[in-house]
């Protein structure tokens, strides 16, 4: 991990901070310190969903499942509190998840949410890179997004052992690359998980 004075150096010179308006909607902010704040709200959500799973486990789950679950909780915590010291006084607040929409008894619904948590992610860091202006957190985010893809192979592999679904065409394009998501779209598509309203109005 990079040194935390280092990442607050960085974000000085690029920073523009996050706002909450008065209908409560959390603005992420601009520059690098947008971006990092952009990546600490989806560590937020997939740190809390397999803390829940974790606590909670799904019928039948086996005790390599739970160890597999365990180190991706263990994971995204750590993610998440790497963000939250590397930004300081510049990070937005807790925000507030909402999982009714998943069956926590059901080992479908907590591995297909883990999927798309886990695509989206990665998405999210492949199309957050391009506005990263400090190299220093662009290698943070490529260490990142590079376990990001690792979940995400894993999940993959548990709903389907033995295919080729670890790196299915829906994530993975001819060229073999894998997809890139806009800010927009990714909060658009971790809104339902998210009962805070989230905006990326400063980011590209």
């Amino acid at each position: 991990m990079l040194h935390d004075l280092t990442l607050t150096q960085a974000m000085a010179q690029t920073a523009s901070g996050p706002t909450v308006s008065a209908d409560g909607v959390v603005d992420l902010g601009g520059g690098d310190t947008g971006v990092l704040n952009y990546a600490y709200a989806l560590e937020q959500l997939e740190a809390a969903y397999y803390t829940q799973v974790v606590d909670n486990p799904y019928s039948g789950m086996t005790r390599t499942e739970r160890d597999i679950l365990a180190d991706l909780r263990d994971h995204e915590i750590a993610h998440r509190e790497t963000f939250r010291v590397a930004l300081g006084e510049n990070r937005i607040p807790d925000l507030q998840v909402d999982f009714s929409a998943v069956d926590f008894s059901s080992r479908q619904s907590v591995l297909t949410t883990a999927r798309t948590f886990e695509d989206l992610g990665v998405a999210a860091y492949n199309g957050g890179g391009a506005a990263i202006q400090s190299p220093d957190i662009l290698v943070l985010a490529g260490k990142i997004v590079s376990v990001e893809a690792r979940h995400a192979a894993t999940i993959r592999t548990l709903l389907n052992p033995g295919s080729a679904d670890f790196a299915g065409d829906d994530v993975v394009n001819l060229l073999g690359l894998d997809q890139a998501l806009p800010p927009s779209e990714v909060l658009a598509a971790a809104a339902p998980f998210i009962a805070t309203r989230v905006s990326a109005n400063q980011l590209p």
